[in-house]
């Protein structure tokens, strides 16, 4: 029987409403539990009373059976660099740390709409330009499973709370792989829709024309729920109770290449449980479509960058500049990626226009060979190794040393160029004990699809876990020692 910080949006919901539990015992559960985990550094800006308040407020318009909204008493996590009236939207820079909006973002109005509690602000990758969520405005988020180790990002501490137990869901957001990469290596299940399903307006950008929001769910059924609240619409179509038709190709010789040895065997054994259960595995070889590594994916938020949070700025009414911004950068990867922006790896206008051609072609790509194989997605690792211990900068993917973030990129980033929909569901565990997710790469639009098989593919797999009860972890050194809870 899960406790309370284990529910999923789903199973809390249904609880409120039949008045199994109230939404105050909810809510305080959550409290507890993020008290005893509060050194994983999940929240930035959290304000528990409040949150409390909020839930004795639900359970009073529930009494009146006023509230039937379908996330009605359930307290969510909004990554920072998301608008939420009356806390800051830092984006984990020092700069904005103080800067409050005058409105919710739209997609966090939408949340509301439904009667969703925010939470509190997730930390996050620092301007959310990195993977580690190794932020040196306000410290690291720590990895659930083991805090010692990321937790992935930039939507890192989004994961955290999530797969802490803090909340049932967040939201993050997605330019490179920020929302499956820590959902991926938290144990969870992260979405990235087609870009422009969700409204854009009120978060603090990168890379207008690449930047989503995301879901982070425990559940795939949640994510579907978010979805259609995010997205203005409901799918309409029918529960899928079983496999036939789902046809996946797998890219074994690019995506799965550098498969690290721990994560292999349990993906490998993954991919049975799919074919026993009846899913139609193909191989297909990327290479013959040139485009789904588009030339220096990098130009098009590199150009995109200074010009879009300036923007944000001006719009925002925030009395501070974007130099100011930059002025104030603490994390030393963030500092040397804006430098060379700003600097000698400037990028012209033609540059940024052959890139946004070849976008266009990779996304072509994805249609084209879907259509080829008669599949309805690409079936392959959300990311090739687990989670690394923090500060750790270069990796071994395969014979190769890789620099942490091109790393953990290598498979999120052909999706979130070509702005096609993905899913990462979570695969099992590793003998260490880390979790490995599987991910779906489908054509654009294919949004509701994508998420009908990411449901079946969970349904099989059956790999959810949660790592953290009752322990308190204690990271004045290396993070690896626990506390028992009083």
């Amino acid at each position: 029987m899960p406790t309370l910080p284990q529910l999923s949006v789903v199973e809390a919901k249904g609880a409120i409403d039949r008045r199994e539990i109230s939404c105050l015992e909810y809510v305080q559960a959550l409290v507890e539990q993020q008290a005893k985990t509060e050194s994983l550094n999940g929240f930035v800006c959290y304000n528990p009373n409040a949150l409390l308040q909020a839930a004795r407020a639900h359970d009073k318009a529930l009494a009146a059976q006023t509230s039937r909204m379908p996330l009605a008493g359930i307290p969510l996590a909004i990554k920072d660099n998301i608008d939420c009236a009356g806390m800051p939207t830092a984006a984990g820079t020092a700069a904005l740390r103080d800067a409050v909006p005058r409105a919710n973002a739209p997609v966090v109005a939408r949340l509301a709409e439904a009667g969703a509690l925010v939470a509190g602000k997730a930390n996050m990758h620092e301007l959310a330009f990195g993977c580690t969520n190794d932020n040196g405005s306000f410290g690291p988020a720590r990895n659930p499973y083991d805090a010692s180790r990321i937790p992935g990002g930039s939507s890192g501490g989004s994961a955290v709370l999530v797969a802490s137990g803090a909340v049932p869901a967040s939201l993050g957001t997605d330019t490179g792989g920020s929302v499956r990469i820590p959902a991926a290596l938290c144990g969870l299940v992260g979405f990235r829709p087609t870009h422009g399903r969700y409204p854009s307006e009120g978060v603090v950008p990168i890379s207008p024309s690449r930047d989503t929001v995301g879901p982070i769910a425990r559940t795939v059924a949640d994510v579907m729920l978010l979805d259609d609240i995010l997205s203005g619409s409901s799918s309409g179509l029918p529960v899928v109770d079983d496999t036939r038709g789902f046809r996946l190709a797998v890219p074994y010789s690019t995506l799965w290449e550098g498969l690290s040895p721990d994560a292999r065997p349990v993906l490998e054994c993954a991919l049975q449980k799919l074919e026993d259960a009846g899913f139609e595995l193909v191989d297909v070889d990327l290479r013959r479509y040139p485009f789904f590594r588009a030339h220096k994916n990098a130009t098009i938020p590199f150009f995109e960058f200074a010009g879009a949070v300036g923007r944000y700025l001006e719009t925002s009414g925030l009395a501070v500049t974007f130099p100011e911004v930059v002025a104030g950068i603490k994390s030393p990867d963030v500092a040397r990626i804006v430098s060379e922006i700003l600097g000698a790896g400037a990028v012209s206008a033609t540059e940024y226009g052959e890139a946004l051609l070849a976008r266009e072609q990779s996304r072509a790509s994805y249609v084209t060979c879907l259509r080829d194989l008669k599949a309805d997605a690409l079936l392959f690792p959300t990311v090739l190794i687990p989670a690394c211990k923090i500060g750790t900068e270069t990796v071994t993917v395969g014979s190769e040393a890789l620099d942490v973030f091109t790393a953990y990129t290598r498979n999120t980033e052909p999706g979130s160029n070509a702005g096609v929909p993905g899913i990462t569901v979570p695969a099992g565990l590793t003998q260490d004990r880390l979790p490995v997710g599987l991910a779906l790469d489908g054509a654009p639009h294919s949004d509701q699809r994508i998420l009908q098989i990411g449901k079946e593919i969970e349904r099989v797999l059956c790999a959810a876990t949660f790592p953290v009860s009752t322990q308190k972890f204690d990271t004045s050194g290396n993070g690896l020692t626990k506390k028992a809870s009083k």
